[in-house]
């Protein structure tokens, strides 16, 4: 059973987790990897705050219960602007505690999508790298409005 951990940013601290878990459960998104694999969510909390203070101590916590890969939600790269410390989050996960990071939880939400298209946010060779597991088709995207 892969065990999983996820990280939301705090502007978003309030949310209950229900597009994340609801992904996790259908296996879309980033989660879709694990389309044949049980999973187990054994850690959810938020960075802490810009500059994502959290992110130093919450994974320890997540480690303890097992936790293989760190999702960095999808909030942190459609939220206005996207997180400006999701590369470093990258990789300190990965070097401090030796655990997969990926990018994304969700589809990303059509609104948001075509925000960010309208922008040129994720023209980059980079963000298409890191968007590539939580972009969907225009259905699956409406669907997580």
């Amino acid at each position: 059973m892969k065990k999983l951990g996820i990280i939301i940013c705090d502007r978003y601290h309030t949310c209950a987790g229900g597009k994340c878990l609801r992904a996790l459960r259908r296996r879309e998104g980033a989660f879709a990897r694990y389309a044949d694999e049980e999973v187990e969510l054994v850690g959810y909390t938020t960075c802490g705050g810009c500059p994502g203070g959290n992110v130093e101590y919450a994974p320890a916590e997540m480690k303890k219960n097992g936790a293989e890969v760190v999702h960095l939600a999808t909030g942190l790269v459609v939220g206005y602007p996207p997180c400006p410390r999701l590369g470093a989050f990258e990789e300190f996960l990965a070097e401090k505690y030796g655990v997969e990071v990926v990018v994304g939880t969700h589809p990303i939400p059509e609104g948001y999508f075509q925000t960010h298209q309208k922008l040129g946010t994720w023209e980059s060779a980079r963000w298409q790298e890191r968007i590539k597991d939580v972009l969907a088709d225009e259905t699956t995207r409406r669907a997580y409005d």
